[in-house]
């Protein structure tokens, strides 16, 4: 009988040691992870000063309100940091999440026994009353062996929020997991989610980030066996002043996985400030594995900075197939000219656009309601700029593009 996803697979089959210098050792124990100065590699974009103090916080036993839409017979319940660790996962990988795990009251567990097949989505509402609350969560999720499932965590109001999130995903199962930050403009929203893919699972993420003073987020993969596949999509909107950074890793530590990340942003505004970095490791036993990552960062006005950087870490030849690409721009010209060819005014050719790049990462996620409100949220950002005025050629975010 297979191991279940979470616990250890055979030696011979899965590798489990990360070295990386883009990703610390994994560690519950907060004294493995440093005080960061910013001169670090994995800690150079963020601005220490805007954290709120997260990385020394003590626990103050407060907590986001939480509602559920729970099908019949799933349920959360609150278990103990000891009984969240004995389920496996990977371990915090900096600082901030292992500060959530230490300092959360409890940990929620979601267990969605095996062969369960929802025809619904499960929608989890998470909301902060003040930027002055510092709240710390952990959250198990336990996807049983051929189970199928779509997650949403919705994330609103404000805090100072720092999570580490465990998927445990068994074999053969499906799962869809959305998470959406539409925080106000002065919270501070940090931490890692984690997905331990069984033997042939099939996973699907989207990320997505519209508010918030600060955003940091972390999004991981590895293999429980091989077969297993994950699709990590996501869009982020930044406007003045914001600071929105996803960060990924990608483990091939078994043979015949896939992977597909595409990140898609727009920026607007002095100060506006956007961070991707994705990581791909293929360990030497990963033969026969297929991946690529994509980023692409649109400019809507002067003053924004997009940093975006993608990364393999090869170590055996024998794949099917590696790649990644990068690309930062202002507006597609010859978008531009079609749209206005056939009649369309230059501020409405602009928005079009805009919607055009977002709409093919928001039709992946698969839940109606979820889209709607995306593609609303959207045309409120457009409206708070004037995205048909020209982008001067003096942006300190000039165009580039990388490729492999």
């Amino acid at each position: 009988m297979r191991p279940e996803a979470g616990t250890p697979a055979a030696a011979d089959a899965v590798e489990t040691t990360i070295v990386s210098h883009l990703h610390p050792t994994p560690s519950w124990e907060v004294t493995d992870h440093e005080v960061p100065t910013g001169r670090e590699e994995v800690w150079r974009f963020t601005p220490l000063k805007r954290l709120r103090g997260l990385l020394e916080a003590a626990g103050t036993g407060a907590k986001l309100d939480w509602k559920a839409q729970l099908p019949a017979g799933i349920e959360f319940k609150d278990i103990s940091a000891e009984e969240a660790r004995a389920f496996g996962g990977r371990p915090p990988g900096d600082r901030i999440a292992v500060q959530a795990a230490a300092n959360a009251t409890n940990a929620v567990h979601l267990d969605i026994p095996a062969e369960t097949e929802l025809s619904e989505p499960i929608v989890i509402d998470l909301s902060g009353e003040s930027a002055d609350q510092v709240v710390h969560g952990h959250t198990v999720v336990k996807i049983g062996h051929h189970a199928k499932a779509t997650i949403v965590l919705r994330h609103t109001g404000s805090a100072t929020y720092a999570a580490l999130t465990q998927i445990l995903v068994g074999d053969s199962a499906e799962l869809t997991f959305v998470s959406v930050a539409d925080w106000a403009d002065d919270a501070v929203h940090t931490g890692q989610t984690s997905f331990s893919i069984g033997r042939d699972a099939q996973v699907k993420t989207v990320s997505v980030s519209l508010g918030g003073d600060l955003v940091r987020l972390l999004e991981t993969a590895e293999y429980d066996g091989p077969g297993g596949s994950v699709e990590q999509f996501g869009l982020y909107f930044v406007d003045a002043g914001q600071h929105i950074e996803h960060r990924l890793l990608v483990d091939h530590n078994a043979p015949k996985t896939n992977s597909n990340v595409d990140y898609r942003g727009a920026l607007q505004g002095v100060g506006a400030h956007s961070v991707w970095v994705g990581d791909v490791i293929i360990r030497p036993v990963a033969e026969g594995i297929n991946t690529y990552e994509s980023n692409k960062n649109l400019v809507l006005t002067d003053g924004c900075q997009a940093d975006s950087v993608p990364n393999l870490e090869i170590e055996t030849g024998e794949i099917e197939g590696a790649g990644h690409a990068s690309t930062t721009g202002r507006f597609d010209d010859e978008q531009l000219f079609y749209l206005r060819s056939r009649g369309i005014d230059e501020t409405e050719a602009r928005r079009l656009v805009v919607h055009g790049f977002f709409n093919d990462i928001i039709r992946r996620i698969g839940v109606p309601d979820v889209e709607a409100g995306l593609l609303e949220a959207i045309e409120q950002e457009l409206a708070a700029t004037e995205v048909g005025a020209p982008v001067t050629t003096t942006s300190p975010a000039p165009a580039n593009t990388q490729e492999s």
